[in-house]
Protein backbone atom coordinates (compact mmCIF):
# COMPACT_ATOMS: atom_id res chain seq x y z
CA UNK A 1 0.00 0.00 0.00
CA UNK A 2 1.17 3.43 -0.59
CA UNK A 3 2.39 5.92 2.10
CA UNK A 4 0.57 9.39 2.07
CA UNK A 5 1.87 12.31 4.34
CA UNK A 6 -0.49 14.22 5.90
CA UNK A 7 0.19 17.51 8.19
CA UNK A 8 -0.76 16.39 12.20
CA UNK A 9 -4.06 17.96 13.55
CA UNK A 10 -6.11 18.42 10.33
CA UNK A 11 -9.31 16.77 10.29
CA UNK A 12 -10.10 18.85 6.75
CA UNK A 13 -6.90 18.31 5.17
CA UNK A 14 -7.42 14.69 5.83
CA UNK A 15 -10.10 14.88 3.21
CA UNK A 16 -6.86 15.72 0.98
CA UNK A 17 -5.28 12.40 1.81
CA UNK A 18 -6.40 9.09 -0.59
CA UNK A 19 -5.31 5.75 -2.46
CA UNK A 20 -6.56 4.53 -5.21
CA UNK A 21 -5.92 4.89 -9.25
CA UNK A 22 -7.40 6.87 -12.04
CA UNK A 23 -7.93 7.44 -14.94
CA UNK A 24 -9.11 9.87 -17.58
CA UNK A 25 -8.42 11.59 -21.28
CA UNK A 26 -5.91 14.48 -21.01
CA UNK A 27 -7.14 17.36 -23.41
CA UNK A 28 -3.57 19.23 -22.78
CA UNK A 29 -0.77 18.41 -24.42
CA UNK A 30 1.10 17.61 -21.32
CA UNK A 31 0.58 14.19 -19.68
CA UNK A 32 0.97 11.18 -21.70
CA UNK A 33 -0.15 7.65 -20.94
CA UNK A 34 -3.30 7.40 -19.95
CA UNK A 35 -6.70 6.18 -20.76
CA UNK A 36 -10.03 7.40 -21.98
CA UNK A 37 -12.85 7.15 -19.54
CA UNK A 38 -16.61 6.06 -20.30
CA UNK A 39 -19.36 8.97 -21.42
CA UNK A 40 -21.19 7.44 -18.06
CA UNK A 41 -17.88 8.14 -16.15
CA UNK A 42 -17.03 11.55 -16.71
CA UNK A 43 -14.51 12.70 -14.02
CA UNK A 44 -15.97 16.46 -13.83
CA UNK A 45 -12.57 17.46 -11.67
CA UNK A 46 -10.51 16.25 -14.69
CA UNK A 47 -13.11 18.02 -16.66
CA UNK A 48 -12.22 20.85 -15.75
CA UNK A 49 -9.20 20.61 -14.83
CA UNK A 50 -8.60 20.01 -18.18
CA UNK A 51 -10.62 23.25 -19.37
CA UNK A 52 -8.18 25.30 -16.99
CA UNK A 53 -4.99 24.06 -18.85
CA UNK A 54 -6.56 24.86 -22.67
CA UNK A 55 -7.53 28.05 -21.45
CA UNK A 56 -4.42 29.53 -19.89
CA UNK A 57 -2.70 28.10 -22.49
CA UNK A 58 1.16 27.84 -23.10
CA UNK A 59 2.53 30.73 -21.15
CA UNK A 60 6.27 32.17 -20.96
CA UNK A 61 7.58 33.08 -17.54
CA UNK A 62 6.45 36.92 -17.32
CA UNK A 63 3.13 35.89 -17.19
CA UNK A 64 3.50 32.88 -15.15
CA UNK A 65 2.13 34.22 -11.68
CA UNK A 66 -0.68 36.02 -13.48
CA UNK A 67 -2.12 32.74 -14.79
CA UNK A 68 -1.12 30.92 -11.60
CA UNK A 69 -3.08 33.48 -9.97
CA UNK A 70 -5.78 32.84 -12.70
CA UNK A 71 -6.13 28.94 -11.42
CA UNK A 72 -5.61 29.57 -7.53
CA UNK A 73 -8.75 32.15 -8.00
CA UNK A 74 -10.72 29.61 -10.14
CA UNK A 75 -9.98 26.47 -7.86
CA UNK A 76 -10.30 28.38 -3.85
CA UNK A 77 -14.01 29.42 -5.57
CA UNK A 78 -14.94 26.00 -6.59
CA UNK A 79 -13.61 24.61 -3.22
CA UNK A 80 -15.74 27.17 -0.91
CA UNK A 81 -18.63 26.22 -3.33
CA UNK A 82 -18.04 22.14 -3.56
CA UNK A 83 -17.89 22.04 -0.01
CA UNK A 84 -21.16 23.53 1.24
CA UNK A 85 -22.96 20.04 -0.60
CA UNK A 86 -22.15 16.33 -0.22
CA UNK A 87 -24.24 15.55 -3.00
CA UNK A 88 -22.09 14.51 -6.45
CA UNK A 89 -23.89 16.34 -9.09
CA UNK A 90 -24.81 19.45 -6.89
CA UNK A 91 -20.87 19.47 -6.19
CA UNK A 92 -20.07 19.35 -9.68
CA UNK A 93 -22.20 21.78 -11.00
CA UNK A 94 -20.78 23.94 -8.31
CA UNK A 95 -17.42 23.69 -9.56
CA UNK A 96 -18.26 24.37 -13.16
CA UNK A 97 -20.01 27.26 -12.21
CA UNK A 98 -17.22 28.32 -10.34
CA UNK A 99 -14.31 27.75 -12.98
CA UNK A 100 -16.47 28.72 -15.58
CA UNK A 101 -16.98 32.10 -13.91
CA UNK A 102 -13.60 32.93 -12.88
CA UNK A 103 -12.21 32.29 -16.77
CA UNK A 104 -14.72 34.00 -18.31
CA UNK A 105 -13.97 36.94 -16.03
CA UNK A 106 -10.21 36.82 -16.21
CA UNK A 107 -9.98 35.26 -19.89
CA UNK A 108 -12.68 36.69 -21.54
CA UNK A 109 -11.36 36.35 -24.99
CA UNK A 110 -12.58 32.32 -24.82
CA UNK A 111 -16.46 33.39 -23.35
CA UNK A 112 -17.73 31.19 -26.09
CA UNK A 113 -15.50 27.51 -25.69
CA UNK A 114 -16.06 28.11 -21.89
CA UNK A 115 -20.11 28.53 -22.50
CA UNK A 116 -20.00 25.24 -24.75
CA UNK A 117 -17.91 23.39 -21.94
CA UNK A 118 -20.58 24.40 -19.13
CA UNK A 119 -23.28 23.39 -21.40
CA UNK A 120 -21.40 19.97 -21.81
CA UNK A 121 -21.35 19.72 -17.86
CA UNK A 122 -24.48 20.57 -17.11
CA UNK A 123 -25.97 18.24 -20.47
CA UNK A 124 -24.74 15.53 -18.33
CA UNK A 125 -25.24 16.72 -14.90
CA UNK A 126 -29.27 17.52 -16.07
CA UNK A 127 -30.96 20.55 -14.83
CA UNK A 128 -32.34 19.71 -11.69
CA UNK A 129 -33.31 22.50 -8.65
CA UNK A 130 -30.44 21.96 -6.70
CA UNK A 131 -27.91 21.51 -9.84
CA UNK A 132 -28.80 24.54 -11.07
CA UNK A 133 -28.45 26.58 -7.21
CA UNK A 134 -25.16 24.84 -7.47
CA UNK A 135 -24.05 26.34 -10.39
CA UNK A 136 -25.61 29.64 -9.34
CA UNK A 137 -23.55 29.01 -6.02
CA UNK A 138 -20.43 28.61 -7.99
CA UNK A 139 -20.63 31.73 -9.73
CA UNK A 140 -21.25 33.67 -6.29
CA UNK A 141 -18.00 32.35 -5.10
CA UNK A 142 -16.22 33.05 -7.86
CA UNK A 143 -17.25 36.57 -7.66
CA UNK A 144 -15.92 36.86 -3.82
CA UNK A 145 -12.69 35.53 -4.58
CA UNK A 146 -12.38 37.72 -7.26
CA UNK A 147 -13.31 40.88 -4.86
CA UNK A 148 -10.98 39.61 -2.46
CA UNK A 149 -8.35 39.22 -4.76
CA UNK A 150 -8.74 42.47 -6.15
CA UNK A 151 -5.85 44.68 -6.31
CA UNK A 152 -3.24 41.82 -5.07
CA UNK A 153 -0.38 43.36 -7.19
CA UNK A 154 -0.48 40.21 -9.18
CA UNK A 155 -1.62 41.88 -12.44
CA UNK A 156 1.25 41.80 -15.45
CA UNK A 157 1.23 45.53 -14.97
CA UNK A 158 1.97 45.51 -11.66
CA UNK A 159 4.53 42.55 -12.07
CA UNK A 160 6.25 43.91 -14.78
CA UNK A 161 6.99 47.14 -13.49
CA UNK A 162 9.82 48.67 -15.08
CA UNK A 163 13.34 48.21 -13.49
CA UNK A 164 16.17 51.26 -14.50
CA UNK A 165 19.53 48.55 -14.41
CA UNK A 166 21.75 49.44 -11.27
CA UNK A 167 25.57 50.51 -11.97
CA UNK A 168 27.91 47.61 -13.60
CA UNK A 169 29.64 46.00 -10.61
CA UNK A 170 31.37 42.84 -10.18
CA UNK A 171 28.53 40.62 -8.83
CA UNK A 172 25.60 42.66 -10.15
CA UNK A 173 22.83 41.86 -12.33
CA UNK A 174 23.17 43.31 -15.55
CA UNK A 175 20.99 42.73 -18.58
CA UNK A 176 22.09 39.85 -20.42
CA UNK A 177 22.87 38.51 -23.63
CA UNK A 178 22.11 38.45 -26.79
CA UNK A 179 18.89 41.14 -26.57
CA UNK A 180 19.96 42.66 -23.29
CA UNK A 181 16.61 43.25 -22.41
CA UNK A 182 14.95 45.02 -19.65
CA UNK A 183 14.66 43.36 -16.61
CA UNK A 184 11.09 41.71 -15.87
CA UNK A 185 8.75 40.65 -12.98
CA UNK A 186 10.25 43.43 -10.98
CA UNK A 187 7.27 43.69 -9.21
CA UNK A 188 6.57 40.54 -8.45
CA UNK A 189 8.03 40.06 -4.50
CA UNK A 190 5.49 43.33 -3.80
CA UNK A 191 2.67 40.37 -4.70
CA UNK A 192 0.11 39.47 -1.88
CA UNK A 193 0.50 36.37 -0.83
CA UNK A 194 -2.44 33.14 -0.62
CA UNK A 195 -1.33 31.15 2.11
CA UNK A 196 1.25 33.16 4.17
CA UNK A 197 0.92 36.79 5.54
CA UNK A 198 4.11 37.79 4.76
CA UNK A 199 6.98 36.80 2.43
CA UNK A 200 9.82 38.25 4.38
CA UNK A 201 9.97 35.78 6.98
CA UNK A 202 11.06 33.03 4.01
CA UNK A 203 13.81 35.21 2.09
CA UNK A 204 17.31 33.27 2.14
CA UNK A 205 20.26 34.83 3.44
CA UNK A 206 22.61 36.26 0.72
CA UNK A 207 24.08 34.19 -2.27
CA UNK A 208 27.77 33.27 -1.71
CA UNK A 209 30.85 36.02 -1.75
CA UNK A 210 32.89 35.80 -5.05
CA UNK A 211 35.38 35.22 -2.98
CA UNK A 212 34.07 32.04 -1.79
CA UNK A 213 35.62 28.50 -2.37
CA UNK A 214 31.32 27.47 -3.30
CA UNK A 215 31.04 30.48 -5.62
CA UNK A 216 34.42 29.31 -7.71
CA UNK A 217 33.18 25.81 -7.39
CA UNK A 218 30.02 26.69 -9.16
CA UNK A 219 31.50 28.77 -11.89
CA UNK A 220 34.03 26.29 -13.16
CA UNK A 221 30.92 24.06 -12.99
CA UNK A 222 28.30 25.80 -15.18
CA UNK A 223 31.43 27.01 -17.32
CA UNK A 224 31.64 23.26 -18.45
CA UNK A 225 28.50 21.68 -18.37
CA UNK A 226 26.40 24.98 -19.19
CA UNK A 227 27.69 26.15 -22.09
CA UNK A 228 25.96 25.81 -25.71
CA UNK A 229 29.11 23.86 -27.07
CA UNK A 230 29.85 22.22 -23.89
CA UNK A 231 31.80 18.61 -24.48
CA UNK A 232 31.13 17.22 -21.02
CA UNK A 233 27.18 17.56 -20.76
CA UNK A 234 25.33 14.19 -21.96
CA UNK A 235 23.00 14.07 -24.23
CA UNK A 236 20.20 12.93 -21.39
CA UNK A 237 21.26 16.17 -19.77
CA UNK A 238 20.69 18.28 -22.63
CA UNK A 239 17.39 17.19 -23.02
CA UNK A 240 16.61 17.98 -19.43
CA UNK A 241 17.82 21.23 -19.48
CA UNK A 242 15.62 21.98 -22.99
CA UNK A 243 12.84 20.35 -21.52
CA UNK A 244 12.76 22.73 -18.13
CA UNK A 245 13.04 25.84 -20.49
CA UNK A 246 9.52 25.93 -20.44
CA UNK A 247 7.20 27.79 -17.79
CA UNK A 248 7.11 25.88 -14.27
CA UNK A 249 3.09 26.18 -14.73
CA UNK A 250 3.13 24.38 -17.99
CA UNK A 251 5.58 22.25 -16.94
CA UNK A 252 3.44 21.01 -13.61
CA UNK A 253 0.57 20.66 -15.12
CA UNK A 254 0.56 17.29 -15.88
CA UNK A 255 2.31 16.24 -12.75
CA UNK A 256 -0.79 17.80 -10.81
CA UNK A 257 -3.09 16.62 -13.12
CA UNK A 258 -1.61 13.08 -12.27
CA UNK A 259 -2.19 13.15 -8.82
CA UNK A 260 -5.44 14.66 -8.83
CA UNK A 261 -6.31 11.43 -11.33
CA UNK A 262 -4.80 9.26 -8.75
CA UNK A 263 -7.16 10.35 -5.73
CA UNK A 264 -10.17 8.27 -5.32
CA UNK A 265 -13.66 9.34 -6.83
CA UNK A 266 -15.81 9.10 -4.40
CA UNK A 267 -19.42 9.72 -5.19
CA UNK A 268 -20.42 12.60 -3.26
CA UNK A 269 -19.16 15.82 -2.45
CA UNK A 270 -16.31 15.32 -0.29
CA UNK A 271 -14.38 12.88 -3.21
CA UNK A 272 -14.98 16.24 -5.33
CA UNK A 273 -13.81 19.18 -2.50
CA UNK A 274 -10.68 16.78 -1.61
CA UNK A 275 -9.24 17.24 -5.09
CA UNK A 276 -10.29 20.60 -6.08
CA UNK A 277 -8.77 21.70 -2.49
CA UNK A 278 -5.03 19.94 -4.00
CA UNK A 279 -5.67 21.80 -7.29
CA UNK A 280 -6.44 25.17 -5.45
CA UNK A 281 -3.76 24.60 -2.80
CA UNK A 282 -0.75 23.77 -5.06
CA UNK A 283 -1.24 27.21 -7.04
CA UNK A 284 -1.83 28.99 -4.38
CA UNK A 285 1.71 27.56 -2.48
CA UNK A 286 3.59 27.97 -5.54
CA UNK A 287 2.28 31.62 -6.21
CA UNK A 288 3.45 32.25 -2.86
CA UNK A 289 7.19 30.39 -3.64
CA UNK A 290 7.30 32.79 -6.72
CA UNK A 291 6.32 35.71 -5.23
CA UNK A 292 9.35 35.06 -2.62
CA UNK A 293 11.62 34.47 -5.02
CA UNK A 294 10.98 37.57 -6.54
CA UNK A 295 10.85 39.06 -3.54
CA UNK A 296 14.64 38.10 -2.60
CA UNK A 297 15.67 38.62 -6.79
CA UNK A 298 15.48 42.34 -6.86
CA UNK A 299 17.03 42.54 -3.07
CA UNK A 300 19.90 40.60 -4.05
CA UNK A 301 20.42 41.78 -7.61
CA UNK A 302 23.39 38.79 -8.24
CA UNK A 303 24.55 38.87 -11.80
CA UNK A 304 23.74 35.83 -14.23
CA UNK A 305 26.48 33.39 -15.15
CA UNK A 306 26.44 35.00 -18.72
CA UNK A 307 27.86 38.03 -16.74
CA UNK A 308 30.25 36.10 -14.52
CA UNK A 309 31.47 34.04 -17.09
CA UNK A 310 32.10 36.84 -19.67
CA UNK A 311 33.09 39.59 -17.41
CA UNK A 312 34.77 38.38 -14.21
CA UNK A 313 37.66 38.29 -12.74
CA UNK A 314 38.19 34.02 -12.71
CA UNK A 315 39.48 33.60 -16.13
CA UNK A 316 36.84 36.01 -17.98
CA UNK A 317 35.44 34.60 -21.41
CA UNK A 318 34.10 37.27 -23.28
CA UNK A 319 32.64 34.60 -26.29
CA UNK A 320 30.92 31.91 -23.88
CA UNK A 321 26.94 31.57 -24.69
CA UNK A 322 25.00 29.53 -22.47
CA UNK A 323 22.79 26.33 -23.94
CA UNK A 324 19.22 28.52 -22.86
CA UNK A 325 18.70 32.26 -23.42
CA UNK A 326 19.07 34.02 -20.56
CA UNK A 327 15.69 35.06 -18.78
CA UNK A 328 16.14 38.62 -17.96
CA UNK A 329 15.70 38.95 -14.65
CA UNK A 330 18.50 38.55 -11.78
CA UNK A 331 19.85 34.64 -10.75
CA UNK A 332 19.38 34.84 -7.51
CA UNK A 333 17.32 32.37 -6.46
CA UNK A 334 16.28 30.03 -9.21
CA UNK A 335 12.12 30.67 -9.70
CA UNK A 336 12.18 27.28 -11.22
CA UNK A 337 13.44 25.74 -8.44
CA UNK A 338 11.51 27.74 -5.63
CA UNK A 339 8.38 26.87 -7.65
CA UNK A 340 9.76 23.10 -7.93
CA UNK A 341 10.01 22.63 -4.37
CA UNK A 342 6.99 24.52 -3.52
CA UNK A 343 5.41 21.98 -5.55
CA UNK A 344 6.87 18.99 -4.14
CA UNK A 345 6.16 19.69 -0.95
CA UNK A 346 2.61 20.19 -1.79
CA UNK A 347 2.08 17.38 -3.57
CA UNK A 348 3.71 15.28 -1.36
CA UNK A 349 1.94 16.52 1.63
CA UNK A 350 -1.60 15.89 0.05
CA UNK A 351 -0.99 13.59 -2.53
CA UNK A 352 -0.49 10.05 -2.45
CA UNK A 353 3.02 9.25 -4.58
CA UNK A 354 2.85 8.20 -7.92
CA UNK A 355 0.99 4.88 -9.26
CA UNK A 356 2.76 4.39 -11.78
CA UNK A 357 5.27 6.54 -13.56
CA UNK A 358 4.28 9.76 -14.79
CA UNK A 359 5.40 10.77 -18.77
CA UNK A 360 5.82 14.40 -19.25
CA UNK A 361 6.14 16.68 -22.65
CA UNK A 362 7.51 20.09 -23.43
CA UNK A 363 5.96 22.37 -25.26
CA UNK A 364 9.33 23.43 -26.07
CA UNK A 365 11.09 20.57 -26.43
CA UNK A 366 9.47 18.06 -29.06
CA UNK A 367 10.28 14.93 -28.95
CA UNK A 368 11.30 14.78 -25.26
CA UNK A 369 9.86 12.85 -23.03
CA UNK A 370 10.60 12.60 -19.44
CA UNK A 371 9.04 9.92 -16.88
CA UNK A 372 8.74 10.66 -13.11
CA UNK A 373 8.23 8.23 -10.59
CA UNK A 374 8.55 10.31 -7.30
CA UNK A 375 7.25 13.77 -6.83
CA UNK A 376 11.03 14.82 -5.76
CA UNK A 377 12.73 13.60 -8.75
CA UNK A 378 10.84 16.52 -10.90
CA UNK A 379 12.84 19.02 -8.18
CA UNK A 380 15.93 17.29 -8.83
CA UNK A 381 15.47 17.50 -12.66
CA UNK A 382 15.11 21.45 -12.20
CA UNK A 383 18.32 21.85 -10.00
CA UNK A 384 19.99 20.22 -12.86
CA UNK A 385 18.38 21.79 -16.08
CA UNK A 386 19.19 25.37 -14.93
CA UNK A 387 22.81 24.54 -14.39
CA UNK A 388 23.07 22.25 -17.68
CA UNK A 389 21.03 25.33 -19.17
CA UNK A 390 23.69 27.51 -18.14
CA UNK A 391 21.70 30.10 -16.51
CA UNK A 392 21.78 29.64 -12.66
CA UNK A 393 24.47 28.40 -10.58
CA UNK A 394 23.93 25.32 -8.30
CA UNK A 395 23.87 26.64 -5.40
CA UNK A 396 21.29 29.38 -6.25
CA UNK A 397 18.81 26.54 -7.74
CA UNK A 398 19.72 24.43 -4.11
CA UNK A 399 18.76 27.42 -2.17
CA UNK A 400 15.44 28.36 -4.59
CA UNK A 401 14.37 24.66 -4.11
CA UNK A 402 14.84 24.66 0.12
CA UNK A 403 13.01 28.22 0.12
CA UNK A 404 10.08 26.95 -2.23
CA UNK A 405 9.59 23.98 0.34
CA UNK A 406 9.68 26.13 3.24
CA UNK A 407 6.75 28.31 1.85
CA UNK A 408 4.78 25.89 0.54
CA UNK A 409 4.75 24.28 4.04
CA UNK A 410 4.18 27.51 6.22
CA UNK A 411 1.39 28.00 3.96
CA UNK A 412 0.02 24.44 4.31
CA UNK A 413 0.58 24.84 8.08
CA UNK A 414 -1.37 28.12 8.29
CA UNK A 415 -4.67 27.15 6.38
CA UNK A 416 -5.81 24.39 9.08
CA UNK A 417 -8.69 23.45 7.23
CA UNK A 418 -10.04 27.24 7.15
CA UNK A 419 -11.78 28.37 4.14
CA UNK A 420 -9.41 29.33 1.40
Amino acid sequence: MSTSYPLPGATRRALLIGAGAGAATLAVPALAGVAAARPSEVDTVLEWYDVTAATIGVISGPLQVNSSRTWAIGWIAAWRAVTRTRREAPAAAALAGAVHETLTTLVSARTADLDAALAVTLGRLGTSPAVRAAVDGGREAARAVLAERANDGLDLASVNRPFPPPAPAPGVWQPTPPGFAAAVQAGQGDGRPFLVDDVRAYLPGPPPGLDTARYARDLAEIRAVGAADSALRTARQTDVARFWAQSSLNGYTGALRAAVAAAPRQADGHGIARRVALVALFHAATIDAQITTYAAKYRYLRWRPVTAVRGGDIAPDPAWTPLITTPAHPEYPSGHTTYAGAAETVLRTLARPPVRPVALTSPVAPGITLTYRDWRELTRDNVDARVWSGIHFRHTDEVGAAVGRRVAAAGLARWDGRPL
